[in-house]
């Protein structure tokens, strides 16, 4: 049961991994378009639908099956699950800042450029590579 379960979460962390590199890919674009355009309104549909029916059940699966795991192989008083932890906490918050920057586009109040978008681009991908290594490697 236990890799059966492990399977489902590495699926959702998959699919919340691929929300989370898109939608502020999305917010790029989506900055550099004229507000009320019909590529603007576009945009609010895909980010809104990428969000709420694609990246939040995602998150919900990765985090119930996460905790299910943890206890499952009594990794919680590890030190690389610690760490782990710690990150993807990390990247909930990152998720909770593209819901609010989502929000912010919808009701067409974006205050940031494509550059600050880029960056936010990349913290996802950083927290990804810092979380799978410790998950794999166990390094401590």
């Amino acid at each position: 049961m236990y890799l059966s379960l492990k399977a489902l979460h590495i699926i959702a962390v998959i699919s919340w991994m691929a929300g989370m590199l898109y939608l502020p890919r999305l917010f790029v674009y989506h900055a550099d378009a004229a507000t009320g355009s019909e590529q603007s309104e576009t945009f609010k549909v895909m980010e809104r639908r990428l969000y709420v029916f694609i990246m939040m059940p995602a998150m919900i699966v990765t985090w119930v099956l996460g905790i299910v795991l943890v206890f499952e192989g009594q990794w919680f008083a590890s030190g690389w699950f610690i760490a782990k932890f710690v990150l993807v906490i990390a990247l909930t918050i990152m998720h909770g800042l593209l819901g609010h920057w989502t929000t912010e586009f919808s009701h067409d109040r974006n205050r940031h450029q494509t550059k600050f978008f880029r960056i936010v681009n990349e913290i996802p991908t950083i927290l990804m590579i810092a979380i799978v290594i410790l998950a794999v490697v166990k390094p401590f």
